[in-house]
């Protein structure tokens, strides 16, 4: 990206101010980038460990498997999920707040016993699936900021500040030559003064 400017104060004034502002956002660019990337790994590893966490369940009911053949279908559903908006590092995402089951009514004096605990089983295992699919939905949004936040940290400090010190050094160098130029011209304006009085002089005598 060229950086565009003029050979002039004004023009001067203003990079010095871009360049302070780009300057001074850095560092906390770079805190923002980190903060992020930690809280990706930790959205990941939370989304991850509720997956192995819901296998292991599944495995544990495996004993169950002839029971739940015995299940009664759509006997519960979850009718809606809601959520919350939190900010991770300055990022709002999305977290968990309820999830609503629709549960038709039992008679235990039909149904088996272990009816009760099924549907509390079940309860639990959507919990673990939806929840670890929030963490993915978290990991991947703030993954985005991240990637944002990276490309802004790479636009400032190798082509943005390089860029207007780079301006700012070509302005002071042209208006340095400008004024030595002017000075030149000045002293020999002057030289040439003093050169006719001296040659009146002569002549005049």
């Amino acid at each position: 990206m060229a950086i565009k400017f003029q050979y002039n104060k004004t023009s001067l004034n203003e990079l010095n101010k871009q360049l302070k502002t780009r300057t001074r956002a850095l560092p906390t660019l770079k805190s923002k980038e980190s903060a992020l990337r930690l809280e990706v790994k930790k959205a990941k590893q939370h989304s991850e460990s509720l997956v192995a966490q819901l296998e292991a369940e599944l495995k544990s009911y495996e004993y169950m498997a002839r029971l739940w053949n015995e299940f009664e279908p759509g006997l519960i559903s979850v009718t809606d999920v809601k959520l919350k908006t939190v900010k991770i590092a300055g990022v709002p995402v999305p977290a968990l707040e309820e999830v609503l089951y629709d549960v038709k009514d039992i008679n235990l004096f039909t149904k088996p016993m272990w009816y009760a605990d099924g549907v509390q089983i079940l309860k639990n295992l959507a919990q673990l699936g939806i929840e670890s699919e929030v963490y993915t939905e978290v990991s991947r949004v703030l993954d985005y900021q991240r990637k944002k936040t990276t490309q802004k940290v790479n636009l400032y400090e190798k082509v943005q500040i390089p860029g207007y010190i780079e301006a700012i050094r070509k302005i002071k160098r042209y208006m340095e030559d400008a004024e030595n130029l002017d000075k030149a011209s000045q002293k020999i304006v002057k030289n040439k003064h003093i050169l006719e009085e001296e040659e009146e002089a002569a002549y005049g005598n």
